[in-house]
C-alpha cells in the first residue's frame, strides 16, 4: 500500500479530451517488441487524445530464434495513423493541427532491405534472438583472451548476441540474398526507427538518433560516429547504415503517399527504453527508472560523463536533445525475461491460468516457501552475460504450491533488478534513492511491493499510461523549428506526471538473507548448455548413438512432473 495518503490503486486509462490551451498536436509511432501503435498529444499538456494499436505476430522457426514480417511493422503502423487521425477528426480537430511526429521503438532489433526496391531481404531479427551465440564464439576466438569486453572502452558494450553488430554479421554470412545485396552496395540495415523512416521518406532518409545507435556495438560511445575498428571487427560496411543524427531536430518530412501525415514533420527519435526515462523525468544525475514488461530495462542517468562499467552494465547514451546539445548518458542493465517468466507458467506449463493472473495468485501466500526460480531461458544478461546460462526452479518441498512458484517469478524479476541496482550504486557516482517504475507488468501491486522490499527504496509507479510515448512527444514537440512546447520539468508543468508509492516493509537482514540465496541459485544456472567435446572412437569400435533427450524437453517434463504433483 501507499503511504502518501492513499491506496495504491490501478489508473484506469482514459482519453482526456478536455479543452487544450492550443490546437497544435504532435503524434507519436511507437513499435515495441509485439506490437505498433500511433498516439496523438496535445501540446503543451501532453494529454493523449487518441491512440491506436496492433500486435505484431512473433515468428519462431527454431528455439531461441525470434522473428518478425518488416512489412507487417509498416503497414499496421499506417493502420493505426489512419484510425487515429480518425479519432481526431472527431474531436474536431484538422489534419494540419497535427505539427510533427516523433518515433520510439524496440532498440537491438535489427531490419536489412534492398535499397532500390525498398523490400525487406530478411525478417526482422529481434532483440531477444539467440541465433548468434555460435557467431559470438567465432568472433571471440580472435579477441586476445576470449574478452567480451574487449571493445567496452569504445562503445560500452560487451561481445553479446544481444546486440544488432552481431545480427548483421550472422545475416550477411547466411542469408543468400543480404550477401548478393552487400557485393552489390545496395543493402541497407539499421534498427526499426530506421526502417519506420525509410519508409515514411520513401527511402529519402536513411538516420537513426544516437540513443539506438549506442546499442548497435557499433557506434564510439564518445565521438557519436560509426567506429571503424568495430566495423571491421564484425565486417559491415559503414554504407550500409544510417547516418547518426541527435534525438529531436526536423530530419525531413514525410513524403509517403501511403498515409494521411503526408508532408508532415519528423522531429524526434529515441529508442523505447530511453523515450520511457524521459516520460518519467529522470533528467538528473542518479534518477533511475525500470520498465516491467516482457523483460526490464533498469537505466541510472549519470549526466554528460559516459561510465564504463567494470561490473556488466552498459554504457549508453540517454539522449541528446538538438544537434548542438551535451549529450547525457546513462547507465543499463537489460534483463531478458520477466514478464516473459510468467507467459512460461502459462503457456508451457500451465501453473497460470493467464499471465494477468500472477498478481492473485503470488499474494495467496505470505511467500515464496524458500522456492527460488531463476529464470534464464535464454541465458542471463546484466550483469552476468552468461549467455550458456539456462532456467532453474529450486527450493521445491512436498509443501510447495503452484502459488509458491508463481510468487517466486515475480521475485525473480525483483531480485534481477537488485542485482542492476546493486552495481549502479558502485558505478553511477551518485545516490539513488528510489526506483521509478513502468511498462504493463507494473500494474501488478505484489510485485511492485516486492520489489521495495528486495531493493531497500521507494518505488514509484508511473500513472501514465505511457511513459515512453510520452517522452518522445516531449522530444518532438521541442525541436528547434517545432517549438510546440519548452522542457522544463522542474516546474512542475506537467501535471499529468504523478506516482503511486511503494515503501519497503522489509528489513535489512530479511533482504540480505533473500538476496544471498538468490544469488546462489544463479550460480547454479551457469554454463549449462555448454556441451563437452566427444571423443570419437575409430567406426568399428563406435558404439549405436543414442540420442539424449533435449535440455528443453527435459525442463519441461521435469516441471510438468512436479506441476501434476501439486495439483
Amino acid at each position: 500500500m501507499a503511504n502518501d495518503g492513499r491506496d495504491v490503486s490501478f489508473v484506469e486509462r482514459v482519453f482526456d479530451h478536455s479543452p487544450s490551451k492550443s490546437s497544435r498536436l504532435v503524434g507519436v509511432i511507437n513499435d515495441d517488441t509485439y506490437s505498433v501503435a500511433f498516439s496523438v498529444y496535445t501540446t503543451p499538456e501532453f494529454n493523449e487524445i487518441a491512440s491506436h494499436r496492433l500486435k505484431i505476430p512473433m515468428i519462431s522457426l527454431n528455439p531461441g530464434w525470434f522473428e518478425q514480417d518488416a512489412m507487417a511493422i509498416i503497414n499496421s503502423m499506417y493502420r493505426c495513423i489512419e484510425i487515429s487521425v480518425s479519432a481526431i477528426h472527431s474531436l474536431g480537430y484538422k489534419k494540419n493541427d497535427l505539427i510533427t511526429v516523433g518515433i520510439t521503438n524496440q532498440r537491438e532489433t535489427i531490419i536489412v532491405w534492398d535499397a532500390k526496391t525498398g523490400k525487406p531481404l530478411h525478417n526482422a531479427i529481434v532483440w531477444n534472438d539467440i541465433r548468434t551465440s555460435s557467431t559470438v564464439d567465432r568472433i571471440l576466438a580472435n579477441i586476445p583472451d576470449r574478452n567480451i569486453n574487449h571493445f567496452k572502452e569504445i562503445c560500452g558494450l560487451p561481445i553479446s548476441s544481444y546486440f544488432p553488430a552481431l545480427k548483421i554479421h550472422w545475416l550477411m554470412e547466411n542469408v543468400p540474398a543480404v550477401k548478393k545485396a552487400c557485393k552489390e552496395n545496395r543493402c541497407r540495415a539499421g534498427t526499426v526507427d530506421s526502417w519506420i523512416i525509410w519508409n515514411l521518406t520513401k527511402g529519402k532518409l536513411h538516420v537513426t538518433d544516437v540513443t539506438n545507435a549506442s546499442r548497435t556495438l557499433l557506434m564510439n560511445i564518445s565521438t557519436l560516429q560509426w567506429d571503424r575498428t568495430l566495423l571491421n571487427a564484425f565486417s559491415i560496411m559503414a554504407e550500409m547504415l544510417p547516418q547518426i543524427r541527435s534525438s529531436f531536430e526536423i530530419y525531413g518530412k514525410i513524403t509517403d503517399n501511403r498515409t494521411s501525415l503526408l508532408g508532415i514533420k519528423i522531429s524526434g527519435i529515441l529508442g523505447n527504453q530511453q523515450a520511457s526515462l524521459l516520460g518519467q523525468m529522470c533528467i538528473k544525475p542518479g534518477q533511475a527508472k525500470n520498465t516491467y514488461s516482457g523483460g526490464c530495462f533498469l537505466l541510472c542517468n549519470t549526466g554528460s560523463k559516459p561510465i564504463t562499467s567494470e561490473h556488466g552494465l552498459l554504457t549508453t547514451v540517454a539522449y541528446k536533445l538538438g544537434p548542438n546539445s551535451p549529450t547525457t548518458y546513462a547507465l543499463e542493465g537489460a534483463i531478458a525475461v520477466a514478464g516473459h517468466a510468467l507467459k512460461f507458467l502459462e503457456n508451457q506449463v500451465r501453473i497460470l491460468p493467464r499471465a494477468a493472473d500472477a498478481e492473485k495468485y503470488a499474494a495467496a501466500v505470505s511467500t515464496t516457501g524458500d522456492v527460488y526460480f531463476v529464470p534464464a531461458f535464454t541465458g542471463l544478461y546484466a550483469p552476468y552475460w552468461q549467455k550458456d546460462a539456462r532456467g532453474l526452479i529450486i527450493g521445491l518441498t512436498q509443501f510447495s504450491t503452484k502459488h509458491h512458484i508463481v510468487r517466486s517469478a515475480l521475485e525473480s524479476i525483483c531480485f534481477q533488478t537488485r542485482d542492476i541496482l546493486e552495481i549502479m550504486y558502485e558505478e553511477a557516482e551518485h545516490e539513488i534513492n528510489k526506483l521509478h517504475a513502468d511498462g504493463q507488468l507494473s500494474e501488478n501491486n505484489v510485485l511492485m511491493q516486492l520489489q521495495a522490499d528486495t531493493v531497500g527504496i521507494p518505488v514509484l509507479r508511473s500513472q501514465l499510461f505511457d511513459s515512453i510515448s510520452f517522452g518522445v512527444a516531449m522530444c518532438a514537440a521541442r525541436a528547434t523549428g517545432i517549438d510546440l512546447c519548452r522542457f522544463e520539468p522542474d516546474k512542475k508543468e506537467y501535471s499529468n506526471v504523478f506516482y503511486d508509492k511503494f515503501s519497503p516493509a522489509s528489513t535489512a537482514e530479511e533482504r540480505q538473507h533473500r538476496y544471498g540465496k538468490w544469488k546462489r541459485a544463479v550460480q547454479r544456472t551457469f554454463n549449462w548448455a555448454i556441451r563437452p567435446k566427444v571423443k570419437t572412437s575409430p567406426v568399428s569400435e563406435r558404439p549405436t548413438p543414442v540420442t539424449p533427450m533435449p535440455l528443453s524437453l527435459f525442463f519441461f517434463v521435469s516441471l510438468a512432473m512436479i506441476v501434476h504433483s501439486l495439483h
